[in-house]
């Protein structure tokens, strides 16, 4: 049986845009429907930059504000009513904390777009952390065995990468351009790969397209002033465009590449708005989309992938007290892979 402490190690945001504080917070106790997890790693995501410099805020700041959504770890208590879990058993702490269940997103098992959605280390506190609760029927179960610093990012960056790639409904045979080689985008030309699909992966920085070779892109293009032009061209006509770079540049380089009846699927966070024709929608049958994290049936499905053949990628495994540094690099574009906090 485990010890459980009363109080725990968590980086905690005092500050925005301010280095995260190391303090010691009390265990939180796991409620009805709910587990307490004991974390052996946790992913550093973009998006929790996004949280800590304070362009996405919550309605009101989470107690403990701890950020984090890419645990993985070990359930030492449930609450009242918990059947589904067992002491000992591997959880995986996604972007889900919980949705509302009702909505019809909900009702559709499309539960990412829920508009009342909570997430870890948003709403709620996350895993930046020792110890996280996390809600019974959102939590992933994990097969004993797997290496939960390389399982950590799935959490959220490979589900995501998943989901855009399930999203774009992409066929054997077909030709998907993905822009944007980092983590996400990495793992996402994996999944197309293993699909069958003819993978040309696009990045500004050419260390990123020779691991998109690696990882199984069947081309790469450097992210320059021909880009759009060279995407205009027959070998490179795409079915299938996906963006992950957080950049509205991407815009043009997908309009030219993309075949009549293609589909385009939104992954990045851009605010910014982008010229779209409607007469050329219309000519076309261009299909634009976009896509969120990845829904709990899709979080199974891509664990399964990843238990069956890792996913890859360039992991830094760092420590707690580290994880301010990791998002100023992720910040600054400096991140020389992902980032994983180890316990």
């Amino acid at each position: 049986m485990s010890i459980i402490q009363d109080f725990m190690n968590a980086a905690v945001v005092e500050t925005y845009d301010a280095p995260l504080q190391q303090r010691k917070v009390p265990v939180p106790k796991p409620g009805p429907g709910q587990i307490l997890v004991r974390l052996k790693a946790c992913g550093v995501c973009h998006s929790d930059v996004h949280i800590w410099k304070g362009h996405v805020r919550p309605p009101s700041d989470p107690v403990p504000f701890i950020l984090g959504h890419e645990g993985v770890g070990t359930v030492v208590a449930t609450g009242p009513d918990v059947t589904s879990w067992e002491i000992g058993a591997s959880a995986g702490v996604p972007w889900l904390h919980d949705t509302c269940r009702h909505c019809d997103e909900c009702a559709d098992g499309m539960e990412s777009f829920c508009q009342n959605q909570r997430a870890h280390g948003l709403n709620v506190p996350g895993a930046f952390a020792e110890y996280v609760v996390a809600d019974a029927a959102y939590a992933v179960p994990l097969a004993d065995g797997l290496d939960p610093i390389a399982l950590a990012p799935i959490m959220c960056a490979g589900v995501t990468a998943y989901g855009a790639v399930k999203r774009s409904a992409l066929r054997a045979g077909e030709t998907c351009a993905i822009l944007g080689c980092g983590g996400v985008g990495l793992y996402a030309i994996q999944i197309a790969a293993r699909l069958g699909a003819r993978v040309i992966a696009i990045d500004r920085d050419p260390a990123k397209l020779e691991l998109a070779c690696r990882y199984g892109a069947a081309a790469t293009l450097l992210a320059d002033d021909t880009l759009t032009e060279t995407l205009g061209t027959e070998p490179y006509r795409s079915h299938v465009c996906i963006n992950f770079a957080p950049t509205t540049a991407t815009w043009a380089p997908m309009i030219a590449a993309i075949r009549p009846r293609g589909r385009i699927v939104a992954a990045a966070l851009v605010p910014d708005p982008v010229p779209v024709s409607q007469e050329w929608l219309t000519a076309t049958g261009v299909v634009i989309t976009g896509t969120s994290v990845g829904t709990r049936q899709e979080m199974r499905e891509v664990v399964e992938l990843h238990a069956a053949k890792p996913l890859e990628n360039d992991i830094v495994p760092i420590t707690l007290d580290g994880v301010s540094g990791a998002l100023r690099e992720l910040d600054q574009g400096k991140a020389a892979g992902r980032f994983v906090i180890a316990y």
